[in-house]
Formats: structure tokens, sequence, C-alpha cells
């Protein structure tokens, strides 16, 4: 089904593209290592990986970070983390150092990134911990009341839901699952019943979802829109971050001169910034990504590029990670400086 581009940057109003899966068996966490290629871990590096794991009662080895993954496996496992110790657990990303990277395979005789310690003990990667984090048995473990397994209640369209049973109409025998992720992205998705799902009806249409799409799926409202872009489905969030707002210059100047404790964000290239230096704002360096990773969420943040294309991109990136108020600076340094 085609995607209306023009309406696919509306955050919690994304139009999604219904998309086919091949029952596959996932290399994730099931497999029968070959004990004679194991290699001996060095002592330092398993001294170091020891005090990782136990720095926490619960740690993550991943690529990338819980707020900036690298991978969807690791999106998926940080994103039921964070679901449900809000951000209360150790993580260290793999893709910062190779020896931890291929230490930590050694060290629990597990093949795969991401891995979960809990109290130090091996949980598994993305599939295991996915199973337990559905059936409830990781909220056992983290001495947490089981997840409320309630279906969502969920609005279809009557043209949503004719396109939709069109769709399924092609592949007897499967079923429409959704997911929306810990960045707020979803998907829908035409497969077998995995087992674990929570079911939802809606327009005569059943739904599938893991735990976790279940509760960011409430009040979802879906229907179908036809645009000079194209057609496709289009979603409504209510749960979601707040959209990404336009800030004129003008408002910019009015709230740094009331004395607002916003964090005015330069997107721009070192060569950009140095042609057309604006004081008042940080530039988007390593520094700043770091101090972002654990910074208020209540903090208004307004990213600003050469003419306020760019920076939109960016400005979406950290509305998904948390960020309660986003602004993009409309017309960029164009505007700003004339």
């Amino acid at each position: 089904m085609g995607q209306p581009g023009g309406l696919a940057g509306d955050p919690g109003r994304a139009c999604l593209n219904i998309r086919t899966e091949i029952p596959t068996i996932s290399n994730q966490d099931h497999f029968n290592p070959d004990l004679t290629n194991i290699m001996t871990l060095d002592p330092a590096l398993k001294s170091r990986i020891e005090q990782q794991i136990t720095s926490h009662e619960v740690f993550l080895y991943m690529k990338g970070t819980p707020k900036m993954p690298q991978c969807g496996f690791s999106a998926k496992t940080a994103g039921m983390l964070d679901s449900l110790l809000g951000g209360n657990f150790g993580s260290f990303n793999v893709l910062e150092d190779e020896a931890i990277r291929e230490g930590i395979k050694l060290f629990g005789n597990w093949p795969t990134i991401p891995q979960l310690y809990i109290r130090g003990e091996l949980v598994g990667g993305c599939d295991i911990v996915t199973e337990m984090f559905n059936d409830g048995e990781l909220h056992e473990m983290l001495g947490l009341e089981k997840p409320d397994r309630t279906p969502p209640e969920i609005e279809i369209s009557d043209k949503a839901a004719g396109k939709i049973r069109e769709f399924l109409d092609a592949y007897p025998g499967q079923h429409l699952h959704f997911s929306i992720g810990g960045d707020w992205d979803a998907n829908f998705n035409i497969g077998p019943r995995q087992g674990h799902e929570i079911a939802t009806e809606a327009a005569g249409i059943t739904i599938l979802m893991d735990l976790a799409s279940a509760q960011r799926a409430r009040g979802a409202k879906i229907d179908w829109v036809e645009t000079v872009q194209g057609e496709g489905l289009k979603l409504d969030l209510p749960g979601a971050p707040p959209p990404v707002k336009q800030m004129t210059p003008a408002e910019l100047q009015q709230r740094m001169n009331a004395g607002e404790h916003l964090l005015a964000i330069d997107t721009r290239s070192e060569a950009d910034r140095a042609r057309q230096p604006l004081e008042f704002a940080r530039p988007l360096d390593a520094e700043l990504m770091a101090e972002l990773k654990d910074a208020d969420p209540h903090r208004p943040l307004v990213f600003i590029c050469a003419v306020g294309v760019s920076s939109q991109a960016v400005a979406e990136h950290y509305r998904k990670q948390g960020f309660k108020e986003v602004y993009n600076l409309e017309g960029g340094v164009q505007a700003l400086l004339g």
C-alpha cells in the first residue's frame, strides 16, 4: 500500500505501509555453539566485564545507547527495559569498544548482541527478553507487578478497514500485527500468530500486538488518506510525544530576552558555523550529544540549521528520545540573520 509522503513526518500521525513478513527462525537467541571454537577470555577483560555486569542490578550490552540505539534488536530490548525501569539500568555500547564487543560473546558463551544481565546472570538476547516481557516473567524477575494485558481500544475507519481486509484476503491464514517501538515508530505487518500477542478487535478486524505496543496503542485511530503524494494508512497515537513545533526568529528572540531556560542547538557544519556564528547556540557536537542523553526531558530545545530543513529531522530524532518541548527554527539562520 502506498504512503502519502506529505503526512509521513507528523509524529503520532504517521502514514504506514502494511508490510508482509515471511516467517523465519530468528538467530538472535536459539543456537548451538561449537565449544571447540571458544577462545580463552583475557583475564583482565574478564574482570572488566564482571565489574560492569555487577555495577547495576540490570545491565544491557547493546549497539548504541538506550536513547540512541544503533540496531533494531538493541532498540527493542532497551525499550522494553525502559518501559519497566524508567531508564534505571546500566548499559554499554559495544560499538565503542571492540574488545568488549567480542569479549562479552565469549564471557557468556552467547554470540549475539544485545545481551541482558540481571544480578550478574545472563538472561539472553532480544528474542528471549521479548518472550519474558510479554508473558510477565521479566516483570516477576525484576520484582514488578504482572503487566496489564487488557486489549487496547482502537478505532479503524470504514475506508481503512476495507483496505486492510483487501490486503488480508491476499494472505489467507495470516494475521495483522501492529507494533509501536519505544521511539513511537509504528508498523503493520502480515504474518503468523506467535502466541504471546494481545489481540483486540476493531471494525471486525483482529489486530495482534506485543505487550509494549498494546500499551502504546491505547486510543489509536487508523484512517485511510489520499493525497497528491499517494495513499495509505494514517495513524493517530494519543500517547505519542508532542510534535515538533516551528518557532519564528522573533519568538526565539522574545523568549531568550525573557530569560527562558531554553537550549538553542546549531546543527550546521563547523565551517558554516564559523562563517555565520551564533553566539547564543551550542553546536551539536559529541559533547552536547552526550549531555542530551541524560538531559531534563522538559527543557525546551530549539534546533537551528541554515534554512530550517535539515534541523527538522534532528529535532524529530530528539522528540522521539522523549523530550517534551522540541522546536525547529523556521527559516533557520537565513531568516534569523537575514
